[in-house]
């Protein structure tokens, strides 16, 4: 159970703290909703072992016990076929290859970007900058705007999430590629 450098224990202490609070919240959060039910029905609040319970065995809860997260989980990947727009398998390849595609891109326009910027003087003392200055501006700002003018412009589906993982990525590619290419001279 215990690693050679004794890590083990302090990380399954601070995750069976979290599992911890994460119930207590539960409990909080959804005890409104049973106090209600039973006022409506016109009976006696429940003891709190039983308040315990029911908030735990909500049908739709403000906040979802771990065990109800993890039986969702199973379901949406193991009960459902993978083609079902259900399936968080079908979400996860949606959302892989917009990823993917959009590394792609910003893996090439990076390479691009680089090799002129370490051949070309102009490129390095006009693009360099912007590429830096690019990264100032916070995907979640940037994030909506793709989307919304994309789809303004009639474009949809992929390219507009892949454009902004093309975002993401493009920075440290041309960063990195301008220092790979410009270490051998400095050598």
């Amino acid at each position: 159970m215990m690693t050679k450098n004794g890590k083990t224990i302090p990380v399954l202490t601070v995750v069976l703290a979290i599992i911890a609070i994460w119930y207590a919240s539960v409990v909080m959060m959804n005890t409104p909703f049973v106090y209600d039910q039973a006022e409506r029905a016109k009976v006696e609040p429940p003891a709190f072992s039983e308040l315990i319970s029911k908030t735990m065995a909500q049908e739709r809860p403000v906040l979802p016990a771990p065990h109800q997260v993890a039986e969702e989980i199973y379901k949406t990947t193991v009960l459902k076929k993978i083609t079902s727009k259900r399936s968080l398998i079908y979400h996860s390849w949606i959302t892989l290859s917009a990823t993917m595609l959009g590394f792609i891109i910003g893996t090439a326009l990076g390479i691009a970007l680089a090799v002129g910027i370490v051949h070309n003087k102009a490129m390095d003392k006009s693009v360099m900058p912007w590429v830096i200055t690019s990264q100032t501006i916070p995907i979640l700002a940037i994030a909506p705007m793709i989307i919304v003018v994309l789809n303004a412009a009639g474009i949809s589906g992929l390219l507009p999430k892949a454009l902004i993982s093309t975002y993401l990525s493009f920075f440290p590619v041309v960063v990195g590629m301008v220092k790979g290419l410009r270490s051998p001279d400095s050598a």
